[in-house]
């Protein structure tokens, strides 16, 4: 900016004039210097717009993935009530080994409640047992009954079936293995207790059962694995006020 010293007359006047002149010169320059520096930087650095064919492959691509997992979670929901509804949720490798861990030396009949894919249920059977998996969605279990085809895992050893647990009689096993939902472990924990015989042993992956006590566990976090004898939680409840078994 230019400095305008204060004169008297005609002068001051023009010497006034001259500033204000200088001073909207200055302005106007400033303001084309700046809308120069935007449409430069508009140039260097443009509006990122994701292509047409980018989003719609990307929104293919969700609704294929959420189809597909639909197809393994929804068959069979509507038959069972809502507060018993356990989604899909395979069990991990850990999870598998820390499960097969707490049934050493143990014998005898199994069931899988939610066998799901039947990787637990193959897993028992290449062990020993006699095992049964019960799921209601439809799309597992002929996953799994192929896969004992394909296998070659005889039904002996290792059947699914297409069967609600809730309503089945589990009296006749003396192993039970469930991976399915805190909201659900108190309810099962009463069905068990009414059906299991003492010499029963249930093992719980990842949620454990409310009030009763672990025999032992194997694992942490996540894949952590509860073992619990029906005998020693009965005389555990039985001395529990309020407390029926």
């Amino acid at each position: 900016m230019t400095d305008c010293p204060l004169t008297g007359g005609s002068a001051r006047a023009a010497r006034q004039a001259e500033c204000a002149a200088d001073e909207g010169a200055g302005q106007f320059a400033m303001e084309d210097s700046i809308e120069v520096i935007l449409q430069d930087c508009g140039r260097v650095l443009p509006t990122s717009r994701p292509h047409p064919v980018v989003s719609a492959c990307t929104g293919a691509l969700l609704t294929g993935l959420y189809g597909v997992w639909s197809l393994f979670v929804t068959p069979g929901f509507r038959k069972v009530p809502w507060r018993l509804k356990v989604p899909y949720l395979p069990s991990s490798k850990d999870q598998t080994l820390n499960t097969m861990k707490l049934l050493q030396g143990r014998t005898g009949r199994l069931a899988d409640l939610g066998s799901g894919d039947g990787r637990l249920v193959f897993a028992a059977s290449s062990a020993g047992f006699q095992c049964a998996g019960f799921e209601i969605n439809s799309i597992l279990v002929a996953y799994a009954r192929s896969k004992a085809l394909w296998t070659g895992v005889p039904p002996c050893q290792a059947t699914f079936v297409k069967k609600d647990f809730w309503k089945t009689d589990l009296s006749s096993y003396n192993n039970v293995t469930a991976f399915l939902a805190p909201g659900v472990m108190g309810v099962l924990g009463e069905k068990l207790l009414k059906e299991l015989p003492d010499d029963a042993r249930v093992i719980a992956c990842r949620f454990p059962f409310p009030n009763w006590p672990h025999q032992s566990s194997v694992g942490s976090g996540l894949d952590e694995t509860f073992a619990y004898d029906i005998g020693t939680v009965r005389s555990h409840l039985r001395n529990v006020p309020n407390m029926t078994v």
